[in-house]
């Protein structure tokens, strides 16, 4: 009970309440001040009460509680451990089900936020048969009808027996064996774009075959994972964001096919049917041909037309009978490592301009169809005072349009894709871009393809925020790029602009004066031995640069370098190149790259803990220790060299457009996959912490393994 002054006032004997009314209520002022304290008392009881549970405890109570049933702490990496509080409180159950497969699933996924699932390989073991205890499920024959067995072979799902494997499952080699539990994690997250315009497969000719990639591309879809129910569940396919495979989806269309599934077409504004769904292996069969189209519909032998799809080309065809006359649009998931490039994912933490900066704001197409109009209307806004003016893009739309852009002195210019949205601009020429003094431009959640983005002016500023500037311009429908030697920006700039690059993908960048920042963000020249940052004409030095967590593929020529942190420079020179060093920095008396992997050739400024200088110095060192004496210039050399030959960046892919993109491999040396400043990986990917979240998980399972057993990590993707 809350004793409040007129509960205590009233307490008192009525006469004292009558003379302190008659004196003018002294006694009730005094009571205030003690019922006040009275308060803060209670509040202090019910907050010690509350500090015995978890759920209800202070933040400053959880590394007590924590530390009263043995809880260690974590890297703060993934929200569950950065606040311990659901990791402590699910502590007890965990537990209670210790050394369970279903256990350990749920123990991988809370510790490391990816998609998991567990196998315990000695029930795959081809074992001899005890006749009193027969285990049918343990059958060392394959039966050759069963196609969903056979598929899964290899993979996280497979439930054929196999023979001992001696080798260790710690270091990932050995799995089928006794003591081994297996821990399958995929690193690839599936990204949702909702309603996207299909792309044609060819505008003039072709009228009935689709892309689901808005860039006309082939591309893999992904399942859309199903929340477990049950918590003694161990995941199926259905569970884990994975590419989906033709068998797969032909067997399981209703799982995968739908307006808040997987995947999904609208012909004409109506969504197709599952029924008129068949799946087909689309790929090329000359001529520009696609094969295994289904037949038309066909009354005599009871073929009914239907919509064929790819999955795993990410391709559509529809027959003659049900062409669309209109659009068609797409609703699917695609696989990538992190929140980078734009997409349906939250941003709204970096929109630049908000209302209450009181800038106007123009919906597009909700207030103009074009961009272009959207770009004219904010002229005439700046003519009627408002400099502050915010371009909204309210879909996932394709908008082709020719592009030429005035910003205006001290204009600021917000383009941004909506909050959920992520549309294609395919531009029919460069986009001219002209700032004068102090205007600024920026770009937020775009996919921008199809021309080169041409900057010019003084004092000015552009930022990119979560945007891809398509490397090669376009992408042909295999992924290769159209124009690989064209640049994504060029900047004709002042000395005192600045362009800045977050969350980004781009191509090359031809930038003549100013400062160039890029942090988390790919630059990529679609090959390590081509120009990615350079002056105007791709051989004359580019403006100064600074960059943080990158991954940078292509030569790089730059004034100066004032800091490179946890980069990737991934290049080379060729042999008829013209460069002294694939990467040449003019100014080599000011700046540092540090933490970072760079050529061991490059003409850079000073470097701390760089690879792979800092290896080789290590190597000499150790020999020197050996031998007691300095070694030779021709010993160095051999260690220099045998070191620059293994101790490189291992890429899942460096192809645009694939899930993988610019991912590190798991077997990609340590000294790149935890180089960086903080012990996480080097490159574009480095505040996704992977190496501690796969620490936490071994941290995990030295408490939780039951005893005598052993487990390997297994990344899927």
């Amino acid at each position: 009970m809350t004793l409040t002054r007129q509960k205590i006032y009233d307490l008192l004997p009525a006469i004292h309440r009558l003379r302190d009314s008659e004196q003018g209520e002294p006694l009730k002022a005094l009571l205030s001040v003690i019922a006040s304290q009275v308060e803060l008392l209670q509040e202090n009881l019910d907050q010690l009460y509350d500090d015995q549970f978890i759920e209800t405890c202070a933040d400053w109570a959880v590394p007590y509680i924590g530390d009263l049933i043995g809880y260690q702490a974590l890297h703060g990496i993934v929200p569950d451990v950065s606040s311990p509080r659901a990791e402590v409180a699910n502590t007890i159950s965990y537990r209670r089900r210790k050394g369970t497969a279903s256990m350990l699933e749920q123990l991988a996924q809370d510790v490391t936020g990816w998609d998991s699932r567990v196998v315990e390989f000695f029930q795959l073991l081809a074992t001899t048969q005890f006749m009193n205890h027969v285990r049918l499920n343990n059958q060392s024959l394959i039966s050759l009808k069963q196609w969903e067995p056979l598929g899964n072979i290899g993979t996280p799902f497979d439930s054929m027996a196999h023979l001992v494997d001696v080798r260790r499952i710690s270091n990932g080699r050995g799995k089928y064996n006794i003591p081994n539990i297996g821990i399958f994690l995929w690193r690839l997250q599936a990204y949702p774009l909702t309603d996207s315009p299909a792309a044609k497969l060819n505008d003039d000719v072709d009228d009935h075959r689709y892309l689901f990639h808005p860039l006309g591309m082939d591309m893999a879809l992904f399942s859309k994972p199903v929340r477990e129910r049950e918590i003694s569940h161990i995941a199926e396919r259905i569970n884990v964001p994975m590419a989906i495979s033709r068998r797969v989806l032909s067997e399981y269309l209703d799982e995968y096919y739908g307006r808040e599934k997987s995947f999904s077409i609208t012909r004409d504004g109506t969504l197709v049917s599952p029924d008129q769904i068949t799946v087909c292996n689309l790929s090329d069969a000359g001529s520009g041909a696609w094969a295994h189209q289904p037949p038309e519909e066909d009354e005599i032998q009871g073929i009914e037309a239907r919509v064929a799809v790819d999955p795993v080309l990410g391709r559509i065809a529809f027959p003659q009978s049900l062409k669309p006359e209109g659009s068609v649009k797409v609703s699917f998931h695609y696989g990538f490592s992190a929140e980078v490039g734009g997409g349906e994912y939250e941003r709204a933490d970096t929109l630049a301009l908000q209302a209450v900066e009181q800038s106007s704001v123009i919906q597009v197409p909700g207030d103009f169809p074009t961009l272009l109009q959207a770009f004219e209307e904010a002229a005439n806004l700046y003519g009627q005072g408002e400099k502050n003016v915010i371009i909204e893009m309210t879909d996932s739309g394709r908008y082709e349009e020719t592009l030429v852009s005035t910003l205006l002195e001290k204009q600021r210019i917000e383009l941004r894709a909506a909050n959920g949205c992520r549309p294609t601009i395919v531009l029919q020429e460069a986009w001219d871009i002209n700032g004068k003094k102090e205007s600024e431009l920026v770009l937020n959640g775009l996919l921008v393809c199809g021309g080169t983005l041409q900057l010019s002016g003084d004092r000015t500023r552009l930022t990119l925020n979560h945007c891809t500037l398509v490397p090669g311009l376009l992408v042909c429908a295999d992924g290769e790029p159209l124009e690989p030697d064209k640049a994504s920006l060029v900047g004709d700039l002042s000395a005192d602009s600045t362009i800045t690059i977050r969350h980004c993908i781009t191509g090359a960048l031809l930038v003549k004066d100013g400062q160039v920042v890029i942090e988390n963000s790919i630059v990529d020249a679609t090959y390590s031995s081509r120009v990615a940052f350079a002056g105007l004409d791709g051989e004359t030095p580019g403006a100064a640069m600074d960059t943080l967590n990158a991954t940078i593929i292509g030569k790089v020529h730059a004034t100066t370098i004032g800091l490179a942190t946890n980069t990737v420079f991934w290049c080379h020179l060729n042999e008829t190149d013209t460069w002294p060093a694939p990467i040449w920095i003019e100014r080599r008396q000011i700046g540092c790259i540090r933490f970072s992997f760079l050529p061991h050739d490059s003409q850079v400024p000073r470097r701390y803990h760089c690879q792979p200088d800092l290896e080789i110095a290590q190597q000499i060192e150790e020999k020197e220790k050996t031998l007691q004496r300095q070694l030779y210039d021709y010993e160095i050399q051999d260690i220099t060299e045998h070191t620059c030959v293994w101790l490189l960046p291992r890429f899942t892919t460096l192809r645009y457009g694939m899930g993988g993109y610019a991912q590190l491999r798991s077997n990609c040396p340590l000294h790149i996959r935890q180089g960086a400043d903080d012990e996480s990986e080097m490159g574009v990917f480095h505040d996704l912490y992977q190496p501690q979240r796969e620490i936490n998980l071994r941290t995990r399972l030295d408490e939780y393994l039951r005893f005598g057993l052993e487990a390997g990590i297994f990344y899927v993707s």
